[in-house]
């Protein structure tokens, strides 16, 4: 039987008699002791918050403690990646922390060349977005062949091509192992064991210290957590899970459940993450990205695809970013002066947010133009001009403050600022709050900012 949050709580600091010097320190980031109780036994806060918990009372509570979805790990020549130990079912009830790993599927039976060429054009994919690299995470390579060496050759290749993350798509114990050879250094993901061979699967995988997928037949859960439990019981604890399930509804349905019996119900035998292959349960590519998006929602941790195109990586790796960013802080960049196109003292001077979506499209809209200029960001807490200004974070006060601490004033030899068309309502106070400056009111769009610099300046 899990902890309750009164149980938990008189392990805590808070909850001893007498009570801990410690005791609703506030340290953990809650106002009380049993508030923390409480979220810990709500899978909504970690042990590991809180510094004065006893060690022997930090035993007693490493079940409670422990994450409701295991944390996987794999890596390839430094670089890792984590996912599970989610907490929640929707991100704005928190977020969402670990994104899931999206991966192309090679065949080894195509030959060398083809896996060669397919590994070394998603090692080289990388986009900019906002000013984040983008990029996929890995490959899965399948085996097809028959033919052990072969298939080696091939994890071989892939590996040469890029420091990409591998799943091992066999279930041949030799061809595994040549694999597990040449992939020496990086740890893989081995699929998938069914009821039919975990034995020897889960005798290399414990052997290898890799995690194991595990499949199900059609969806049934039952039987998924109990093969779980079995590989469990055998020393393989790194376990993902495949439940069969393909398409839309089948699989929205399948991740859905085992998500909230992992949350809701502490079923630690479908704590793991979910691997998924929206490929297979789509009649053409343009299904199988958006089978991929809705795995990337809900909740696919690996994604393995069966074609790659730039465009479709493209809008993945959007929407993972989008999904995976908390809620409650948008994406933003650092507030300051930035020199477009090397400008100099006679160079506008206009102004923005910090929002690094409206950022960029400003930045962009200006470097596209080959004029230089002054883009000067105003922190507004990572909001849009309208939603700052709205909510109070993009006023005069505020503009006019970034101006001063950036140190503009030294950098033009005019006295000019440009602020959004859609704050123009500011114009009259920010001459108030910047005496000797003119204020220009500019575009309400990015895209019209080069033409209205053109005629205005």
């Amino acid at each position: 039987m899990p902890l309750s949050g009164l149980d938990i709580y008189k392990l805590l600091p808070g909850g001893q008699k007498p009570p801990h010097p410690k005791a609703n320190c506030k340290e953990c980031g809650f106002p009380t002791c049993l508030a923390f109780a409480m979220k810990l036994a709500a899978k909504q806060a970690e042990l590991s918050a809180c510094k004065y918990v006893s060690p022997e009372a930090a035993a007693r509570l490493s079940d409670a403690a422990a994450p409701p979805i295991r944390l996987i790990t794999l890596s390839a020549n430094g670089h890792k990646l984590e996912v599970g130990n989610e907490t929640v079912l929707h991100r704005h009830e928190k977020t969402f922390y670990h994104p899931p790993g999206l991966f192309v599927r090679v065949n080894d039976g195509d030959g060398l060349e083809r896996v060669r060429a397919v590994a070394e054009q998603v090692s080289r994919y990388v986009v900019d977005y906002v000013g984040m690299p983008l990029s996929l995470d890995g490959l899965a390579v399948a085996y097809t062949s028959g033919d052990p060496e072969q298939y080696a050759e091939a994890v071989a290749a892939v590996c040469k091509a890029g420091k990409k993350m591998l799943i091992l798509m066999a279930q041949d114990v030799a061809a595994l192992r040549a694999a597990l050879a040449a992939a020496a250094g990086r740890t893989p993901l081995i699929y998938a064991a069914t009821a039919d061979n975990w034995q020897a699967l889960a005798e290399v995988a414990k052997a290898a210290r890799v995690p194991l997928a595990v499949r199900a037949p059609d969806g049934n859960l039952e039987a998924l957590a109990n093969l779980t439990a079995q590989i469990a019981a055998a020393g393989v604890e790194d376990l993902v899970l495949d439940p069969g399930a393909r398409g839309f509804g089948d699989s929205l349905l399948a991740l859905t459940a085992i998500r909230r019996l992992a949350l809701k119900q502490n079923l630690r035998s479908l704590g793991y993450p979910v691997i998924t292959f929206p490929g297979e349960g789509a009649s053409n590519s343009c299904q199988e990205a958006a089978l991929a998006g809705q795995h990337i929602a809900k909740y696919a941790g690996y994604i393995v695809l069966d074609h790659f195109t730039p465009a479709t990586a493209y809008a993945l790796l959007v929407l993972r970013t989008n999904i995976y960013t908390d809620p409650q802080k948008p994406i933003q960049v650092e507030p300051g002066l930035y020199p477009i196109h090397n400008p100099g003292p006679d160079a506008p001077l206009m102004v923005t947010t910090n929002f690094s979506i409206t950022y960029f499209s400003v930045r962009n809209e200006l470097e596209s133009s080959g004029r230089p200029g002054w883009l000067l960001v105003a922190d507004a807490e990572g909001m849009s001009v309208l939603t700052a200004w709205a909510a109070g974070k993009f006023d005069a006060e505020r503009i006019a403050k970034a101006v001063k601490e950036s140190s503009a004033a030294s950098k033009v030899a005019h006295r000019r600022l440009i602020i959004p068309g859609h704050v123009a309502v500011l114009m009259g106070e920010l001459e108030e709050e910047l005496p000797g400056w003119t204020i220009h009111v500019g575009p309400r769009e990015a895209v019209d900012l080069p033409g209205f610099l053109k005629a205005a300046w």
